[in-house]
């Protein structure tokens, strides 16, 4: 699958071709550089492995350091490999890829990133629950609370993936379909419709 690595900049809005003022947010998305090549015959799956962003290089490990000296560029902070890799032109070790040579106006992306983390909370902001009820008949501080858990005998437990209050967001999330509104090949900056998850200057995965 084509895709590209990218950063949210952040949320701003823009008039469609009908007039209609649509939703939509920012990302850098690359230049990425192609760090490594897989192959059926090699390594079981073709897949090719992109880097972005600039690292300092006494903040890499050895390993990294020999893996990005063979692809014959600096060190990249993020690293993502893309299965069943297609662009128009041949991929090869070291290549720059830019945003223009993966996504046209008008198509759709799928946007892959990790949502904004928002601690532990309760069911009511977690799952939506709607509270227990109304403050009456003795109901003191129960307007939020998640009510009954389980049976009592039978089955004497409580079923494992109930909804309860926990650690909320900070999780991998992916949103399909969303529309690629403009390119700016020069500012390697790419406008889609609507949200994507992720605060800004976090990373994201775009991908066909």
């Amino acid at each position: 699958m084509s895709g590209i690595i990218g950063k949210k900049i952040g949320m701003t809005s823009i008039y469609s071709a009908d007039g209609q003022q649509v939703a939509c947010t920012l990302v850098e998305a690359g230049p990425c550089v192609v760090t490594q090549v897989k192959t059926t015959e090699t390594d079981g799956y073709n897949a090719v492995q992109l880097g972005y962003g600039e690292k300092k290089e006494k903040n890499t490990t050895q390993p990294l350091q020999g893996h990005f000296k063979k692809a014959q560029t600096t060190p990249k902070k993020k690293l993502v490999e893309f299965r069943d890799f297609e662009v128009s032109e041949e991929v090869s070790l070291g290549q720059g890829l830019t945003v223009d040579k993966v996504f046209e106006e008008g198509e759709l992306v799928h946007v892959i990133g990790t949502s904004k983390g928002k601690g532990f909370q309760g069911v009511v902001k977690r799952h939506g629950f709607g509270g227990v009820g109304q403050a009456t008949h003795g109901q003191h501080n129960r307007l939020r609370a998640p009510g009954s858990i389980g049976a009592c005998s039978f089955p004497g437990r409580v079923f494992k993936g109930l909804r309860m209050a926990g650690r909320t967001g900070g999780a991998r999330v992916k949103v399909f379909n969303l529309r690629v509104m403009k390119v700016y090949p020069e500012k390697n900056l790419m406008v889609v419709s609507g949200s994507i998850p992720g605060a800004k200057n976090s990373y994201v995965i775009l991908e066909k």
